[in-house]
């Protein structure tokens, strides 16, 4: 082979790799498919989205729509399932400018936690039972900083439970997970995954179980912190009233795939897609009088096994019958209805202003 020949084999190699994005993390036609004995589960098919460094995206949806999974996927956990349950993974996930789904579990493993973090749902399993909330800590300050004494992170494990709020934390520093309460077991974990100071802080329900003023003092620490650190943030919930003013811009989900995508104060006040309206139709408002009961959103969510042909929110939706059958036979695509806005649904943008006019937000 002529010289020629391999600079030209070498141009092409390098036009054919994926190219970096600018953005400081970027999802692109990310897909997780998990095979099973009844069939493929498309927990996730085709999603995009990107974030910025200091910025908030709420994830929303009902249970089973896939805003875990794309969690766990970042995160590149899902590698460490076993052989014959292991999922399809495809798409790129692109972080500061590396790859992560095409990198070696030993990469993945080293940012997990040092560049990006995760607050699970639920602390009380994501903790291990056997040993003190200080010496998970401590271990996952050591792991990123290997020449660092247990004398040292403890003293980082002591400061960063006094900056989540939890008072004597130079004693709490030694109690079980079981010894604390939900909100401050969801608040070590926080100083667990803000221990390394992460760029990226995905936090998957983190007020779920905990009450409303609990919940509150969570949103406004997850705030509170991620000025300080600068973090990107992704909240992930099923309740719109979580990330109604701490999200940036919202993303919905619905049977594995984004469904309407806006800035958070664009998507409140001029939703564009039918499941979003019932969202928020069922959403109780405490800035208003009810005037009628809460309207729920007719119907179950899909089977990821057998995903409803064309939209897979026509057999809830209430105007399906308005898009001239399109809506039972072709995949909408997530167009851009307004600056920044976007949503998949065949329903013109002039009806669904009009629909959404004079029949939704009276009722919001």
């Amino acid at each position: 082979m002529s010289k020629t020949e391999n600079t030209a084999t070498a141009a092409e190699v390098r036009a054919e790799a994926p190219q970096a994005p600018e953005g400081f993390l970027t999802v692109r036609d990310l897909r997780v498919h998990f095979p099973t004995d009844d069939g493929l589960v498309k927990s996730v098919d085709g999603l995009n989205f990107s974030l910025e460094k200091g910025k908030t995206l709420g994830i929303v949806g009902e249970s089973g729509s896939g805003k875990s999974v794309t969690s766990l996927s970042i995160m590149g956990l899902h590698r460490m399932g076993t052989k014959r349950g292991a999922p399809r993974i495809s798409g790129e996930v692109w972080l500061d400018g590396e790859e992560l789904i095409g990198a070696s579990p030993d990469r993945v493993r080293q940012l997990r936690g040092q560049k990006m973090a995760m607050i699970f749902q639920d602390p009380l399993t994501a903790m291990h039972p056997y040993y003190t909330v200080g010496a998970q800590i401590i271990e996952g300050y050591r792991a990123h900083h290997p020449g660092t004494s247990k004398k040292q992170a403890r003293v980082r494990a002591i400061e960063m439970l006094d900056r989540v709020g939890i008072p004597q934390p130079d004693k709490r520093v030694d109690a079980y997970p079981h010894e604390f309460s939900g909100g401050m077991r969801q608040r070590a974990m926080i100083a667990m995954a803000l221990v390394n100071d992460p760029s990226l802080l995905i936090a998957d329900e983190p007020t779920t179980a905990l009450d409303v003023t609990v919940q509150a003092q969570i949103l406004d620490l997850i705030r509170d912190l991620q000025k300080e650190f600068g973090s990107a943030v992704i909240i992930i919930t099923h309740d719109l009233g979580v990330v109604a003013e701490l999200a940036d811009d919202i993303l919905v989900m619905y049977g594995g795939k984004c469904i309407e995508r806006g800035p958070a104060s664009t998507l409140f006040e001029s939703p564009e897609h039918p499941y979003t309206w019932g969202l928020l139709g069922s959403m109780p408002r405490l800035d208003r009088e009810l005037q009628d009961r809460l309207i729920p959103v007719k119907g179950t969510p899909p089977s990821l096994i057998n995903v409803p042909s064309g939209c897979a929110f026509h057999p809830r939706c209430p105007y399906a019958e308005l898009t001239g059958g399109r809506s039972t036979t072709e995949v909408p695509t997530l167009a851009e209805a307004a600056d920044k806005h976007f949503a998949a649904c065949h329903l013109p943008i002039a009806d669904r202003h009009r629909i959404f006019t004079d029949e939704i937000a009276p009722r919001l």
